[in-house]
């Protein structure tokens, strides 16, 4: 079937099953490409194009026909009907944009809405300072399958990076500690992704640690031997793989 659809709502839920009842076990952005697989009246089953995730939507909100030439480069970026009148929408981190037209300061990226240049970056923009991405998530909510600023889990934490770089990388923890290289050393350094089953952390110097942590609900920096500890005694987990984030 057509493989050219795109979000066209902030975040839009994939569910596991075609009911608002199942777990949402991820998101896609605004613009964002996917494949649809089936369809009936309210639900259309989809694969992203970016990770091959597969999942059910709800038949609304996407359209044909985008071109994306620019992304999301802030953590929150606040839509304007037209320049200096804002509305209360607002696209996150990695968001992809087909920019119509621009003026000083504002670009317009469809009817009625605009978005200031100072929260865009070309699509081919690289960010090499992963550290600079997962800080823009301190204090944001956790939640199940969520990926933008209005919560995100631990793996997608770590897989925004690699989407706002145009990288593929796999959604869920399961497939992310199989994608990467590691082992399981025990000299943590800036750079180092740290695997237990079903939760993932990344080293930001040989101290500390980011990630979207369940039980604190929110995206926080901890303590690197501290939170192996807490996750073994609480969860009965052991740190899986160590690997190396590739940039």
């Amino acid at each position: 079937m057509e493989n050219n659809f795109f979000c066209k709502v902030p975040q839009l839920n994939i569910y596991e099953k075609a009911s608002k009842s199942s777990n949402i076990s991820s998101q896609l952005l605004y613009g964002e490409k996917f494949k649809i697989l089936s369809t009936n009246k309210n639900w259309i089953k989809i694969k992203s194009n970016f990770d091959n995730y597969t999942g059910y939507i709800q038949n609304k909100s996407y359209s044909k026909g985008f071109n994306a030439n620019y992304k999301v480069s802030s953590l929150k970026a606040n839509i304007y009907k037209k320049p200096n009148l804002k509305t209360n929408i607002y696209l996150s981190l990695g968001s992809k944009l087909s920019i119509k037209e621009t003026n000083k300061n504002y670009a317009r990226i469809d009817k009625n809405k605009w978005i200031k240049k100072k929260d865009i970056k070309n699509i081919n923009y690289k960010e090499k300072n992963f550290i600079k991405i997962f800080k823009k998530f301190l204090s944001i909510k956790y939640i199940w399958g969520g990926k933008s600023y209005r919560g995100i889990d631990c793996s997608a934490l770590l897989q925004i990076f690699y989407y706002y770089n145009n990288k593929f990388f796999p959604r869920d923890t399961k497939d992310q500690i199989k994608y990467l290289k590691g082992n399981i050393k025990r000299n943590y350094r800036k750079g180092d992704i740290i695997f237990w089953k079903g939760h993932v952390a990344m080293c930001l110097n040989s101290k500390q640690l980011i990630h979207a942590y369940g039980p604190e609900k929110k995206v926080l920096i901890m303590p690197i031997l501290k939170t192996i500890k807490r996750i073994e005694n609480t969860a009965k987990l052991k740190v899986k793989k160590i690997a190396k984030i590739k940039i």
